[in-house]
């Protein structure tokens, strides 16, 4: 019998998807359950069926998962930030590690591998950025975040998985437009000023930089705006201001102007110091990520003289950490202000065996196998889509005896290495790492040898 829309079903939660959902199956038919721990036994209600699944609500827990707690956050559930406020860390990890062997053994065609998962020291306040959407009501602007899938904003004066110094920051930003009427902007009528506060923190630093996103070119009050943020928190050391008129959901527009201080954020990681344009990546928990770059290194196996390229490198994080076991680094990153980060921060560190293009990476990677680059290691470290093809077909080519992977996306990373399987790569060794604590993101480091000789150490 076909599942019923409206209609409840007692049912087990049996497992948890990608993005965190729980899995019941009723009927025969998988079911899709936010908010569920793997062991509930709940009355599920059937809200949607599809012609393969079907997704419900849990109207009441009959016998709670042992792995369920009270979440900490006060919308949780509401906020579309993170998915595993209601079960203990140790369960969210054994989730997420499931999850990147899962993608391995399904899409990579390979198992065996995964070396276990790094849990993060703390689950609270570990995010050093901060995007708020600014919304506007009767009682004046606020923030929060986005209920999932929609650009309606959940009022939250206090995340758990963001900095402090952000949420104080935000507060006093929102407080400013009150008192000086500055409208937030209105994706609806294209009408508005404000449209996101960004803030960065540096952990090692300590500073604390601000960026406001903004319709307009100018922003009135902004001496006001500067001495009450100045005054509530002494840590700031910048405030610019974005200019973004476009109608589609990109957060940053192309110019930005320094308002006051620095135009850039400074921070350390893994020895090097580096400024940080709003438009820069940079890997959002500092402490996981020196684990997270430390295992790239180690899978890397540099002896000091290898050549190494490093694709899709942002600020030049991951080619820096690089450059001092290597004996010659390229970095190849598409956003040119990063690129112009990265060549400044390789100054800064008195780096010199390192060299950035500005270019897409699979692109810049074809060009350098035409132009006879041979390098030794190939460091790869994508968006969530992945390697495209130019990239893969490129990694083929140039042959490295090693390609380091570092991946945001277990999906992705698995269909990757089915694909640099087909050009003589076998994934050899693995580790994941939570970086996201509180959400379904988690990140892997896989080791791909040529000749599938490297053995785990």
């Amino acid at each position: 019998m076909a599942l019923q829309k409206n209609k409840i079903y007692r049912a087990e939660i049996i497992d948890f998807t990608a993005e965190g959902n729980g899995v019941a199956r009723i009927e025969g038919m998988a079911v899709f359950v936010p908010r569920a721990a793997v062991g509930d036994q709940a009355d599920i209600k059937i809200v949607r069926v599809n012609k393969n699944m079907a997704f419900g609500r849990i109207e009441r827990i009959i016998i709670p998962s042992r792995d369920r707690i009270e979440p900490a956050c006060p919308v949780a559930g509401k906020c579309g930030g993170c998915c595993y406020q209601h079960i203990s860390y140790e369960a969210e990890l054994r989730a997420k590690e499931k999850k990147v062997a899962d993608a391995l053994r399904r899409l990579g065609g390979v198992e065996g591998i995964l070396e276990g998962i790094t849990g993060a020291p703390s689950t609270e306040h570990y995010r050093n950025k901060a995007q708020y959407p600014v919304g506007q009501d009767e009682s004046g602007a606020y923030t929060g975040f986005y209920r999932p899938r929609s650009h309606d904003i959940v009022r939250t004066e206090r995340c758990l998985i963001q900095s402090e110094r952000a949420d104080r920051i935000a507060r006093t930003v929102c407080d400013w437009m009150n008192d000086f009427s500055i409208p937030a902007y209105d994706e609806k009528t294209g009408r508005g000023v404000v449209r996101h506060i960004y803030v960065r923190t540096g952990a090692a630093s300590g500073e604390t930089h601000l960026c406001i996103i903004a319709a307009r070119a100018k922003l009135h009050e902004q001496e006001s705006l500067i001495a009450r943020l100045r005054e509530a928190e002494p840590s700031l050391t910048g405030v610019v201001l974005n200019i973004n008129r476009r109608t589609d959901n990109v957060i940053l527009g192309d110019k930005t102007v320094t308002l006051w201080g620095a135009p850039e954020l400074q921070d350390s990681l893994c020895g090097n110091v580096f400024r940080l344009s709003p438009h820069a990546f940079y890997q959002v928990n500092h402490d996981q990520t020196e684990r997270l770059y430390a295992c790239a290194l180690d899978f890397a196996g540099l002896t000091g003289t290898e050549r190494v390229l490093d694709l899709y490198c942002g600020a030049g994080t991951i080619t820096l950490a690089f450059a001092a076991r290597a004996g010659q680094v390229i970095g190849v990153e598409i956003v040119p202000e990063a690129v112009e980060n990265a060549r400044e921060n390789a100054a800064r560190n008195g780096i010199e065996n390192v060299s950035f293009f500005c270019a897409d990476a699979g692109q810049a990677a074809l060009m350098l196998t035409e132009r006879g680059e041979r390098p030794d290691v190939i460091c790869v470290d994508p968006p969530r889509k992945g390697l495209d093809e130019a990239a893969i077909e490129a990694i083929g080519r140039m042959s490295p005896p090693r390609v380091v992977y570092v991946s945001c996306d277990p999906a992705t990373l698995g269909r990757d290495v089915k694909r640099l399987a087909a050009h003589g790569y076998t994934a050899v060794r693995a580790r994941a790492f939570d970086l996201f604590p509180r959400t379904h993101h988690v990140e892997t480091v896989v080791l791909l040898s040529r000749d599938g000789t490297e053995e785990k150490n």
